[in-house]
């Protein structure tokens, strides 16, 4: 199958036979075996972000990753059913918990590494690819949100959460809100925090407070989720969305289930569920309705037990830039992803460069930026041109060399920001942060400079 097509994974047995993953071609309707006896009914379908490659815990715990334009079928792991796989945005790596270590597999060597955390789970990638999301206890045994890079040296808590375990964590397609589920099953309640200040907000959910299997829409607006009812003695779901925020919700089908999983199209116009379910027997049917609401659902699969689904992902923006974040430094921008690294400082490309440091000085930013474009050697020329600038609110100056600057310093230009706080570096405080670039890219380079902790 070629990224071009628009196809649902979904897990299903029927008969006598075991529990396998199937595919549904939405072009034609057809439908296609993808594995041999290889499934349980605990088996979830992940689409890798390319779509060549379909990960999922099948018998016995052996998570299984399928080539599916090959047909090669990998064993790479054996970990606990229901256990959460995240693919990397760049399709290489599949990240999960194994006991409380955050495995990292790489399938095209086929070697892992490994980040250790007591009680970590939900694990998954940062749309970046630079860092990972995840569950786990702080000291006090209160589930927090934590965010690590990939070599688990830069740990870094985000939220302040006092109110129980959380469960389902998804983050958001655009990495910047996270969605969980709390207390418990019985009461299940939906609540959307932003990664960046740790802000939540809880969604209102359906009349019985058992809200489940919640999705992100790929535009990381709207959550849609399953909400149980009980109508006439007979327990159904509403199919639903709201807004992150809350305050829109909408319900948009039935389901005669329990509840059901629900999985977006990659242009978010429609979402797949599961119906058909009988006393004591899981659903029987996929169904796809549109969030418009325009159109009545259409069921499009009739199976004799169905248990999980998931609709093929968007095709992946090419990023022309990737996340430079530096932990000494409590700094993060993006870069052009062509450039490469010369130390963990300096990064270069066939069209420019950028280096960080930092500035040592009791002068106030005016006069800071006065002596480095003034530098007895010259860097930027006899006469550069010095800017005032904001940045993170933070007093900051550009820093334009002159016509005769040396040819040898490529156009280099500068940005130094003061520091919201004083940085220590190998037992030494500097107030300002300094970044050289070429004079081509110090403006694209600095409109996406943060400060970070």
């Amino acid at each position: 199958m070629n990224n071009m097509e628009d196809a649902i994974l979904f897990t299903a047995a029927s008969g006598s036979t075991a529990y396998d993953i199937w595919m549904y071609r939405l072009a034609d309707g057809r439908i296609f075996r993808l594995t041999e006896n290889l499934g349980e009914a605990h088996s979830i379908p992940y689409w890798s972000p390319d779509t060549r490659f379909v990960s999922f815990i099948g018998r016995n715990g052996i998570v299984f990753v399928l080539d599916m334009q090959d047909g090669n079928l990998a064993r790479i792991d054996q970990i606990e059913p229901y256990t959460l796989l995240s693919w990397s945005p760049d399709s290489r790596y599949l990240t999960y918990v194994k006991g409380s270590r955050i495995v990292i597999y790489d399938i095209r060597l086929h070697v892992s590494t490994a980040i250790v955390h007591e009680g970590a789970a939900d694990v998954q990638w940062f749309p970046s690819g630079e860092a990972l999301l995840y569950a786990a206890p702080d000291e006090m045994g209160n589930v927090q949100l934590f965010r690590t890079d990939i070599a688990g040296t830069d740990r870094v808590q985000l939220t302040q959460n006092t109110e129980g375990p959380l469960h389902d964590v998804r983050i958001s397609p655009d990495g910047q809100f996270a969605l969980y589920t709390s207390p418990g099953v019985s009461i299940s309640l939906i609540s959307v925090v932003n990664l960046a200040t740790g802000e939540r907000r809880q969604l209102e959910g359906g009349p019985q407070a058992k809200n489940y299997y919640p999705a992100w829409s790929p535009d990381s607006s709207l959550i849609s989720y399953s909400a149980t009812d009980l109508i006439q003695n007979q327990y159904i779901s509403y199919i639903q969305t709201d807004a992150r925020n809350g305050g829109q919700q909408r319900t948009l089908a039935i389901s005669s289930c329990f509840a059901t999983p629900v999985s977006w199209s990659p242009d978010g116009s429609r979402i797949a569920y599961l119906s058909g379910c009988g006393e004591q027997e899981p659903a029987s049917q996929i169904w796809i309705v549109d969030t418009a609401a325009s159109l009545p659902p259409v069921k499009i699969v009739d199976a004799g037990r169905i248990t999980a689904l998931a609709w093929s992902p968007p095709r992946p923006a090419i990023h022309p830039y990737r996340l430079y974040r530096n932990s000494a430094y409590n700094v993060s921008f993006y870069y052009p992803m062509n450039w490469v690294r010369v130390t963990d400082e300096r990064y270069e490309g066939p069209d420019g460069f950028f280096q960080i440091s930092a500035i040592m000085s009791e002068a106030d930013i005016h006069e800071v930026c006065r002596s480095e474009a003034f530098h007895p050697l010259r860097p930027y020329g006899s006469n550069p041109r010095i800017i005032p600038a904001v940045i993170q609110s933070q007093a900051a100056c550009y820093i334009f060399p002159s016509a005769d600057q040396p040819a040898e310093m490529g156009n280099q230009s500068a940005l130094i920001v003061k520091y919201p706080e004083p940085v220590v570096i190998q037992g030494s405080s500097y107030p300002y942060f300094i970044l050289w670039a070429d004079r081509g890219h110090i403006l694209q380079l600095s409109r996406t400079l943060k400060f970070i902790r």
